[in-house]
């Protein structure tokens, strides 16, 4: 962030990240599909999902002040964080505090294809701050909690501030891309694509995975199980929907 502004009043900037992933996989039969949604749904729980939220916000400093978490039937999950971001001491006439209340929140969403035996995972993690904290330091870590193949990311920074003689501040850092806080080794594996408003403060990224190794794929199916020409129609499956999901649109 260098060095800190100084301002009059608060930092009223709000700062959010909407950090979307997918994760595909083929289950051949119906049964296979039921269970891989079963699965999924206990790997990633409301307590693991809490354990991974709490972790962020620790990242970025900030202290939970709630936590409130649900699993629901027949399948899914949802953790919300209220977190408070710094002092609300006032330093005089210029206060360099954050505003106090801000909150991180995600969802699961399981589901799968009626007729291509493929099975998807999303997840949706929205993280809003307020002051000085950006939420995109903590997007390593959020990929590296997840098995995704396609990822997709909004950052926005909203309202505005001012300085300690009055001019508003619509931006207190510089951002030119979100992939500039991705590990480089990270962004080598995935395909990446920018959709900037640069006028708007307004940036979105979308990755999907370049190399699929077709048995990280199969659940609870061995790939010399399969004949050739199968193995490659489920190569071709798997590729098609992350192509759709990667595009934003049906394209097959």
């Amino acid at each position: 962030m260098g060095e800190k502004m100084r301002l009059y009043g608060f930092n009223n900037l709000t700062k959010a990240l909407s950090f979307n992933i997918y994760d595909v996989c083929y289950a051949k039969t119906p049964r296979e599909q039921r269970d891989y949604i079963a699965y999924i749904d206990e790997q990633y729980n409301s307590e693991r999902l809490t354990n991974i939220l709490t972790s962020l916000t620790d990242m970025i400093g900030a202290k939970v002040l709630n936590i409130a978490k649900q699993d629901y039937e027949p399948q899914g999950a949802s953790v919300t964080i209220l977190i408070a971001e710094g002092s609300m001491i006032p330093a005089g006439k210029t206060q360099l505090a954050h505003l106090d209340k801000s909150h991180v929140t995600v969802h699961t969403y399981p589901e799968y294809h009626p007729e291509t035996s493929l099975a998807t995972f999303r997840v949706d993690i929205d993280v809003a701050t307020c002051g000085e904290i950006t939420p995109l330091s903590t997007l390593d870590y959020l990929i590296g909690s997840f098995d995704s193949d396609i990822i997709t990311m909004d950052y926005r920074v909203r309202g505005f501030t001012r300085d300690v003689n009055g001019k508003k501040l619509f931006m207190d850092h510089t951002v030119r891309s979100i992939q500039d806080y991705i590990d480089p080794a990270t962004l080598r594996r995935y395909d990446a694509v920018d959709v900037n408003v640069y006028s708007a403060n307004l940036y979105h990224t979308k990755m999907m995975l370049k190399d699929i190794n077709l048995q990280n794929y199969l659940f609870k199916t061995d790939v010399y199980e399969l004949p050739p020409q199968v193995r490659l129609e489920i190569m071709d499956n798997i590729r098609r929907e992350m192509i759709e999901i990667f595009s934003g649109r049906n394209i097959y």
